[in-house]
């Protein structure tokens, strides 16, 4: 099953401001994510929220998967040292 990618808009302003190798590595990782899933079991982040995330180097890309509608949400991209501060 091939997902669909949502990007929110605050990912996608957030992922302009990261140098352009970075940005093409985690497009690249972005694009893949949609052609292969990884196993949910060991993305999914700790606590009671939905988010999943993947690694790029120093960046992380923080997503949610909705099954229902075989879509991946983009939620947040960011340094690995504050992508987690704010996750809502």
């Amino acid at each position: 099953m091939k997902y669909r990618i949502q990007v929110k808009r605050s990912a996608a302003k957030a992922l302009k401001k990261i140098p352009k190798p970075d940005q093409k590595r985690i497009s690249k990782a972005i694009d893949n994510l949609a052609e292969n899933l990884p196993n949910p079991d060991t993305t999914k982040m700790k606590g009671n929220n939905p988010f999943h995330k993947i690694r790029v180097r120093d960046y992380r890309i923080v997503y949610e998967i909705q099954d229902d509608v075989l879509l991946i949400l983009i939620v947040k991209i960011g340094h690995r040292k504050d992508i987690y501060r704010n996750l809502t």
